[in-house]
């Protein structure tokens, strides 16, 4: 018997009546002949209310004690997702990621999954239980309580289907797919039938937010089919999938805009051999991801500028961690820009088409868009722009590769 594996979002439970929606959709499935597991997502806007609590208590809480009170958010979801399959009179058992073996390190916050034992999961499947598992969480080796970071009930869910061998994980969301852009800035985006897994890994990791990033690269690896659709209907929604014969004739399949972001830059550096790795180091040691970094060279190659790109909050804690650093190495200021944004265009079909860069950056430059620094690398190009200038922008890229109507 196939085993699928449906994830439900926190708008997806949010209340009674689309709890019993979500238990219903287990049951037919279930029905059909199939083995289901569900991962739930906290209930609406549960984890931000915690967050807002903890903050209350403590304007620095512990990152430990922060997963010990977000997890609790699942725990609620699972018990009540159970009582909603009993009553319509089905069997279900409820887990924590802890108790279904979700084995992570100990990177409080944003834990990273190392291994999932599968084998309690499949001896109540075997018994005709529907299964249901708390999202976003696991637990170190040792038995520390962990989350897997905002969005990390997609990556729990695509992991799980990895480690039973289910035959599609499906994500019941509040939109019915992946669109080329996000809908609420360009009404003209359109939702996307197909799109392979380095697409919307790219997708995903620069800002489009129906997918966690971490949930693609696991569903990449073992090649585990994944399925967004709404929770509201029955209509086919997107299948992310292996890169197939003909997805290389679209140039670009998505723009994306990413708000979170801001740029550190540290002046006058030395330009000597082992700047740059005693900088990343320490910066690495507290668990900050670095996305884009820029260098520039001046004073006749004696100092350099050496700037980063990262999440709002994790540059106030990266220039901290760099004034600390101006102990050892000479810099002589730190600036922080938290009043940037990253527009990127993405396609597996740039590898083989040229000339995409020049019409990406002719597009911005008659909208009267200044750039601030440009990424690339095969299948995407991004720079980053003025927070104010991010919408026009998507916008303007949107339409000047014929996004807005299908070409």
């Amino acid at each position: 018997m196939s085993i699928i594996v449906q994830k439900f979002g926190g708008t997806s439970v949010a209340t009674a009546e689309k709890i019993h929606r979500a238990a219903r959709r287990a049951i037919k499935a279930k029905l059909a002949g199939k083995q289901v597991v569900m991962v739930v997502s906290a209930m609406g806007h549960t984890t931000d209310e915690l967050l807002a609590l903890a903050k209350e208590v403590s304007p620095n809480p512990p990152k430990r004690e922060l997963d010990m009170l977000l997890t609790t958010g699942e725990q609620v979801s699972i018990s009540l997702m159970a009582m909603a399959i009993h009553a319509a009179g089905h069997e279900a058992i409820s887990f924590t990621g802890g108790q279904v073996g979700m084995v992570t390190d100990a990177a409080h916050t944003k834990a990273r999954i190392r291994s999932i034992d599968g084998s309690r999961i499949r001896r109540h499947l075997d018994e005709g239980k529907i299964v249901i598992v708390a999202g976003f969480q696991g637990v170190t080796p040792d038995g520390a309580i962990t989350t897997l970071g905002r969005g990390g009930s997609d990556t729990t869910a695509v992991a799980l289907a990895a480690a039973i061998g289910a035959e599609v994980c499906e994500i019941y969301t509040d939109v019915d797919g992946v669109y080329t852009t996000d809908p609420r800035i360009v009404p003209q985006a359109r939702k996307v039938t197909q799109i392979s897994y380095d697409e919307m890994l790219e997708l995903a990791s620069l800002g489009a937010g129906v997918m966690h990033s971490r949930s693609i690269e696991f569903g990449k690896k073992y090649n585990v089919p994944i399925h967004v659709r709404s929770a509201l209907t029955d209509t086919e929604g997107t299948m992310i999938v292996a890169e197939t014969k003909g997805m290389e004739d679209i140039v670009v399949r998505g723009v994306t805009l990413k708000r979170d972001l801001a740029t550190v830059v540290l002046q006058g550096v030395p330009n000597q051999p082992g700047m740059a790795s005693k900088i990343f180091a320490q910066i690495a040691k507290h668990n900050i991801v670095v996305d884009d970094i820029i260098q520039n060279i001046y004073s006749q190659g004696a100092e350099a500028n050496i700037g980063f790109s990262t999440t709002t909050d994790d540059a106030k804690e990266a220039a901290v961690i760099c004034r600390e650093l101006t102990k050892e190495v000479p810099i002589k200021a730190i600036e922080v820009d938290d009043k940037v944004a990253k527009v990127s265009i993405v396609g597996i079909g740039m590898k083989t088409h040229t000339g995409v860069a020049a019409k990406m950056f002719n597009a911005l430059s008659e909208a009267k868009i200044n750039i601030k620094h440009i990424s690339t690398s095969e299948i995407v190009i991004s720079v980053i722009v003025d927070l104010k200038d991010a919408e026009i922008a998507l916008r303007t890229l949107h339409t000047a590769f014929g996004l807005d109507n299908g070409e």
